[in-house]
């Protein structure tokens, strides 16, 4: 009998506080041995053996010094969207013998007003925050922000307990977070999962348009057949993408044709498709539509479709998919490698939901729906 727990269901929403979902190391009391930029870093921490700097052991993630003065260590992260927090993954890979005993989280909702209250920061491997630092720092009284994860026991970095995943109860948005490392120590990823909440007015780009699928605007995926490569959440990501691990990439289907043929227009025959279903920020008509393959250039989609449907639940599900009334947006459209595809919709119809497929497989990179008619 398997002893390995379930994956908690949070970690299929947005991640919040990672470099490619706008997150920023703004306040950390120590940098020593590695920077705490190193813990919002997209790609998977590495360990390398033989790697050594001035300052000690190389390690991928952010580890402080031994603690020889009075307090704790402790950093200010501002995630990439003010957003409800549903849970956070503290990672400490390769961290065995220098892990972080015990953490905790607190938060809160920070105006820009507030955020120049915070000195200008180094980031640097070897370095400090100085009493100076720590006086500008101790205005935003960051100590008596709410408490969203008590102090909480971590665990060695070794693979089978390097993942430490606690639930977050909370209806409140915040925009920052702070970390408490329990005195010191290593950690090497943070991740933190939920659904951003922005203000409709402040969603509006100047062309008076918004973008309802979009992370930032609340657009969250709800369910997807595959994401071998690449989970289909990177598609509503504010940034350009930045390799292809930062897109939705699916397995090769293995009913593909043994010997491909194209259909009249121009499409490929296949038997299968991939699909992922997303819950809009804001309910409205589309009328803009950008399909991004960037690259993506051996391994992009032949084609994508993009159906719609109102869903007064607001609750998308497998149970309740063959019930709903699917619309095309986008019929069934080519696509080609590495390249922003636009096209104009006229569908006047109100959309909650949509649901985008690629045949057969391959990976596409970003997905915009823009609207200047919100219900």
């Amino acid at each position: 009998m398997s002893s390995i727990l379930p994956l908690p269901k949070f970690i299929e929403l947005n991640e919040l506080c990672s470099k490619s979902a706008g997150g920023e190391v703004l306040f950390a009391t120590d940098d020593y041995f590695a920077p705490a930029e190193n813990m919002i870093l997209d790609n998977e921490p590495v360990f390398i053996q033989e790697k050594f700097t001035e300052f000690g052991k190389w390690m991928d993630g952010w580890e402080t010094r031994r603690k020889r003065c009075i307090g704790h260590d402790w950093c200010i992260i501002k995630l990439g969207s003010k957003a409800i927090i549903h849970g956070v993954d503290v990672d400490t890979a390769f961290f065995t013998g220098n892990f972080t005993p015990k953490y905790s989280i607190q938060a809160a909702c920070l105006t820009p007003e507030d955020e120049k209250l915070i000195p200008l920061r180094k980031g640097e491997m070897g370095s400090c925050c100085n009493r100076n630092d720590l006086i500008e720092i101790g205005q935003l009284s960051s100590e008596h922000w709410q408490e969203i994860i008590p102090k909480t026991a971590l665990q060695p970095g070794y693979e089978d307990t390097r993942h430490n995943y606690q639930k977050v109860i909370s209806d409140e948005a915040f925009t920052h977070i702070r970390i408490n490392m329990y005195p010191d120590g290593g950690i090497a990823r943070l991740r933190v999962y939920g659904i951003a909440k922005l203000d409709m007015s402040q969603a509006f780009i100047e062309n008076d348009m918004v973008d309802l699928i979009a992370m930032k605007n609340g657009g969250v995926c709800q369910g997807y057949s595959n994401a071998h490569y690449g989970h289909p959440r990177n598609l509503i990501k504010q940034t350009k993408g930045y390799n292809m691990a930062d897109g939705w990439e699916t397995a090769r289907r293995l009913d593909r044709p043994d010997v491909i043929q194209a259909n009249e227009d121009g499409t490929l025959k296949v038997p299968g498709c991939e699909w992922a279903t997303f819950k809009l920020g804001y309910s409205g008509s589309i009328s803009r539509i950008c399909v991004d393959t960037h690259h993506f250039k051996g391994n992009f989609p032949d084609s994508v479709k993009i159906e719609g449907a109102l869903i007064n639940n607001c609750q998308w599900s497998e149970t309740i998919d063959k019930s709903i009334k699917w619309i095309n947006i986008l019929p069934t459209t080519k696509l080609s490698a590495h390249a922003e595809h636009w096209y104009d919709c006229n569908v006047e119809d109100k959309i909650s939901h949509v649901r985008v497929t690629i045949a057969p497989d391959g990976g596409i990179s970003r997905v915009r729906l823009f609207s200047n008619d919100l219900f």
